[in-house]
C-alpha cells in the first residue's frame, strides 16, 4: 500500500497521533510510540491496557493515526501521512512494544510532501492510496 519513499519516511518517525471514537462516539486524539514492519502499525504504551485508546479500539476498531513534521520551517515544507484503518489488540514482542499492544491495518492513507512537494503553486498536492 505504502511507496518506497512513505515506508523509508515512516520508519524514520518516532512520534504519531493516533484518533479513537468511544461508545459514546466522543473522538481522542493520543500522541503515542509506533512500530511499522511495513505494512501494519503497533501502538504501544506505559500501561496501554490502561489507557482510553486501549479501551476504544475494544468498543469500536475504526483508528486513525497520523506521522507528520516540517523536512524544512523556511522555505516552508511540510511532509506526512494520515492513515484511516481498524485496530485490534495483539499480545507479542517488538522492538520497542511488549505485552498488549494495538494492531492497525491500513485501508486508506493520503500522503504530502514525501514524494513531491506538499504545495505546488499554492495548492495542496495529495496522494491518496486504498487497499
Amino acid at each position: 500500500m505504502f511507496s518506497e519513499k512513505e515506508r523509508n519516511y515512516l520508519k524514520s518517525q518516532k512520534l504519531a497521533r493516533i484518533a479513537t471514537v468511544s461508545a459514546d462516539g466522543q473522538p481522542d486524539v493520543a500522541p503515542v510510540n509506533f512500530e511499522f514492519d511495513g505494512e501494519l502499525f503497533y501502538v504501544g504504551g506505559l500501561s496501554v491496557t490502561r489507557t482510553l485508546k486501549y479501551k476504544n479500539v475494544l468498543i469500536n476498531p475504526r483508528v486513525s493515526i497520523v506521522f507528520d513534521d516540517f523536512e524544512n520551517a523556511n522555505p516552508w515544507r511540510p511532509r506526512g501521512l494520515k492513515v484511516h484503518g481498524t485496530a485490534d489488540i495483539v499480545s507479542g514482542e517488538g522492538r520497542a512494544l511488549s505485552g498488549s499492544h494495538i494492531r492497525i491495518r491500513p485501508e486508506k492513507s493520503w500522503s504530502w510532501g514525501i514524494e513531491e512537494p506538499a504545495l505546488i503553486d499554492g495548492k495542496p498536492i495529495l496522494k491518496k492510496s486504498e487497499r
